[in-house]
Order: C-alpha cells, then sequence, then structure tokens
C-alpha cells in the first residue's frame, strides 16, 4: 500500500505538488493520470525518496521507502528505462542490483525470462531499442519479487504484442494482491488495463475513482432514445427536459444528457411512449480524461482553425 498525506513539493515559487492526500490499494491497478507538468514524476520521485517533499509524508506499507532494509524486495519501480550502465549486458545489470540489496543472484534469470528477454542476457543495455530497454526496465521491478509495483509510461516503445503483454503482467500481478501503480498517457490502454483512476492536474487531486465511474460522471455519456411516432416524441422531450441536464433531437431521436437510461425508461413507461431504441452511449476514458483536465492543462497548443 501507498499512502499520501499532505504531500507537497514547492520549487521556489511553483507548487509542483499541493497536498495530496492518497492511498494507492493492493489488489488492483491504480492508473496514475495527468496533463504534462501536472506532477506525476514529481510525486513518484518522492514515494521512492529521490526527492524531498516540502511537506508532508509519503509511506510504502506504514514507512518511508528509505527505512526498508532490503528496498528492492518491498518495492519495484520503473521511472527511467535509461537509467542504467550503457556497457553492461542485461543480466551483469540485474546482478549489480541484486548484489547490492542482498537479493539471490538466481533470480536475475528469472525475471529476465519473465520479460522476454533469455535470449539477449550478454548484450549490453546500452545497445537495447527503446522497447527492449522497457522490458529490461521491468524485469529490474520485478527482480526483488516486490509487494508494491510502480511504472511510469511501462509501454513507451513496445510493439502491440508487448503492448499487450505488459497489459496482462499488470493484472497478473494485482491479482496476485500487489498494489500497482502506472503512469502513463495512453488512455485507450488505462481504459483496459486499471481498475482505478488518480488523476492530478496543476499538482492537485482532481479525481481517486473506479474507471467506470469516472467515464459514467462524463457529460459526454448520454442516452440515446428513438420514438417511431412523432407526437409521442414531443411528449416525452418535453417531460425530460424538466430533468436532464440537456435534451437533443434529431429525426426520431432524443439524446440524452444527466440522466439514466433506467429514468428514461421509467419515464417512457408512465406517459405511454412506445421505444425503438434504448441505449446508453458511454464516453470513452479519453474524453472524460480531457474533460476533467480541461482547465489543468499548463502546455496545451493552439487548434489550427
Amino acid at each position: 500500500m501507498i499512502t499520501l498525506e499532505g504531500l507537497t513539493k514547492r520549487y521556489g515559487d511553483t507548487c509542483a505538488v499541493d497536498s495530496l492526500d492518497l492511498t494507492v490499494s493492493p489488489g488492483r491497478v491504480t492508473g496514475f493520470l495527468g496533463p504534462n507538468g501536472a506532477g506525476k514524476s514529481t510525486t513518484m520521485r518522492m514515494i521512492l525518496g529521490l526527492d524531498a517533499p516540502t511537506e508532508g509524508t509519503a509511506l510504502v506499507d506504514g514507512r518511508p521507502y528509505a527505512d526498508w532494509p532490503a528496498p528492492l524486495a518491498k518495492v519495484g519501480a520503473l521511472l527511467d528505462a535509461k537509467a542504467l550502465h550503457p556497457r553492461r549486458s542485461a543480466r551483469n545489470h540485474l546482478i549489480a542490483m541484486a548484489r547490492s540489496n542482498g537479493l539471490p543472484v538466481s533470480r536475475v534469470d528469472e525475471v529476465l525470462s519473465v520479460v522476454g528477454l533469455d535470449s539477449v542476457t550478454g548484450k549490453r543495455a546500452g545497445e537495447f531499442s527503446l522497447g527492449m530497454g522497457q522490458r529490461l526496465g521491468i524485469a529490474g521491478a520485478l527482480l526483488g519479487d516486490p509487494e508494491v509495483l510502480m511504472f511510469d509510461e511501462p509501454v513507451n516503445g513496445l510493439d502491440p504484442d508487448g503492448v499487450r503483454w505488459v497489459r496482462g503482467l499488470m493484472r497478473s500481478l494485482a491479482a496476485e494482491g500487489r498494489t500497482v501503480f502506472v503512469s502513463s498517457h495512453l488512455m485507450s490502454e488505462m481504459q483496459l488495463t486499471a481498475d482505478q483512476l488518480v488523476v492530478i492536474g496543476r499538482g492537485r487531486l482532481i479525481a481517486d475513482a473506479p474507471v467506470a465511474d469516472v467515464i459514467a460522471r462524463s457529460s459526454r455519456t448520454t442516452v440515446a432514445v428513438r420514438v417511431p411516432d412523432r407526437a409521442h416524441l414531443a411528449v416525452l422531450r418535453d417531460r425530460l427536459i424538466a430533468e436532464a441536464e440537456r435534451v437533443e433531437s434529431a429525426d426520431d431521436r432524443l439524446i440524452v444528457t444527466g440522466v439514466p437510461a433506467e429514468r428514461v425508461g421509467d419515464l417512457a413507461h408512465e406517459l405511454g411512449v412506445r421505444l425503438h431504441e434504448l441505449q446508453t452511449q458511454r464516453a470513452s476514458l479519453e474524453e472524460a480524461y480531457m474533460e476533467l483536465t480541461a482547465d489543468s492543462v499548463q502546455y496545451g497548443v493552439a487548434v489550427a482553425s
């Protein structure tokens, strides 16, 4: 478990992380989302003791990361796949990590096999492609068989098969009861992988909820209603206007925002309106995320008209 209490990081007059209170629980994949500059990497660095908070605490199972005698056996992390000695072989890179934490060297070959690098163990890490470097970084995170895992953009540089493999790995680790905390800009992948979402913007918490709830709260989640009789369509529309956030008409169809499909169906039944369609049209995670963070983007670009 990861616990953040009032976690704050200031650089002069700039507040990178602002009083962040958060619990990342085991047994699920928690996606960590936010625009560039939102404070995601700074937060992860503070959890790992690589950056000191100005205020507040970041704890792993109730203790600071640095207080664990063999931290790789408690937390496995991939923040920067290039943070390695480029002239070391993949195997020697992991052996050095293992010896620094008193881990058995036999574990090195196990994790290299898990990530699919067992055929290139003697190759220099500096000669690896971006995707191979990511796999080596994931192997390093798994080395101590830790209870807590943190990944920053773990699918960066991977081909579709590799992306699917990482997705399965994250979910299998969570299913084993581990805490899995993943930062990513790929909304479609987070929608498939994460159970819980933490969204921050300008260093502040915007959302902490299950993926389905984040999507359901989006104003882009609507209900489509098709009514064959125009008079009945008008009656239902007038009734929905009193409850819905928005009702749009198009031919024999209504698009309703702010009222669930169950309520629309009940109202149609009460009014004696015959329906030919009643369907919830859910927003994508990307649409919900863009709506959530619309006021938090610091490095946006102008859209050509």
